[in-house]
């Protein structure tokens, strides 16, 4: 389970890297405090659905894209 949370962080670090923005300015677009996208980013959280489709809207991504490489 470890491994799948530490991926799907991983994934959503490189895509809001990849658009130059903060974790503080992605926390803002989701209305979610900046310590959480961190603790996802490292792996430390069990994200919910709900949460991977507000995160996948304000990177303008697919949540498929998120999940990219787990299986």
């Amino acid at each position: 389970m470890k491994e799948i949370k530490k991926k799907f962080g991983e994934n959503m670090k490189f895509h809001r890297q990849e658009q130059h923005l903060s974790q503080e300015e992605l926390a803002d677009r989701c209305s979610l405090h900046r310590t959480y996208i961190s603790s996802v980013e490292r792996g430390e959280r069990n994200i919910s659905l709900e949460n991977i489709i507000i995160i996948s809207r304000a990177l303008d991504i697919t949540p498929t894209e998120l999940l990219r490489g787990i299986e």
